[in-house]
């Protein structure tokens, strides 16, 4: 019997992939290039039930920052290697993993979220922003788009968390490469990679009138 593939092709036609740098910051991305102070972000509700601020993770040898949310088969795929990673590195190693939803689909509502990460067991923090500022502010498109940050902060590295959706084919560990060359002092090798997943649905922002 044939195995299904992980994603279907429904998810493939959601799938996005940047693929001109022209006019943006990085190679693949609008708003921040490698060695960039990464955007902050203060006072977004967590499945936890705490308000969660990159400052509270100001000790973290390491942040990583993942935009993911419930619904997004890519992001779905993707949610064993996030709980492995994490298991090894929050406490081991003190890397702080922090993911961030920014979509307004009823299924990614918080509540939704709480019953997901406590379903699959997130080791990881998992908060909701509503406004979608901190998605724009770090240019992220997809569902998983992964940044890694430096002890001081800046952007070592931004893009897939590896370099396939299928973990049998998987032969660069991006995100593991960068933050383990963090860890030892050095400059990931590779700073920045296409991000592939679903596409952030983001909304059109008001304008008040004064």
């Amino acid at each position: 019997m044939k195995r299904k593939p992980i994603v279907s092709l429904v998810s493939v036609l959601a799938v996005i992939v940047a693929t001109s740098s022209f006019g943006w910051a990085g190679k693949f991305n609008r708003k921040l290039n490698i060695g960039d102070a990464a955007p902050t972000f203060k006072e977004l509700p967590g499945t936890d039930g705490k308000m969660h601020s990159l400052d509270l993770y100001k000790d973290s040898k390491a942040v990583v920052v993942i935009f993911l949310c419930n619904h997004c088969p890519v992001a779905a795929a993707y949610e064993q290697r996030l709980i492995e990673f994490a298991a090894e590195y929050q406490e081991k190693k003190g890397v702080a993993v922090i993911a961030i939803s920014v979509s307004h689909r009823p299924e990614d509502a918080l509540d939704k979220m709480k019953e997901h990460a406590t379903a699959k067991k997130f080791p990881f923090t998992y908060v909701h922003d509503a406004s979608q500022d901190v998605g724009r502010n770090y240019g992220a498109t997809a569902t998983p788009h992964v940044f890694v940050l430096d002890k001081a902060r800046k952007v070592a590295y931004m893009g897939a968390f590896d370099d396939s959706i299928n973990p049998g084919k998987v032969d660069t560990h991006y995100v593991r490469d960068a933050v383990d060359a963090i860890l030892a002092g050095k400059q990931p090798e590779i700073g920045e990679s296409r991000q592939i997943g679903c596409a952030i649905e983001y909304q059109k922002k008001t304008v008040e009138k004064k």
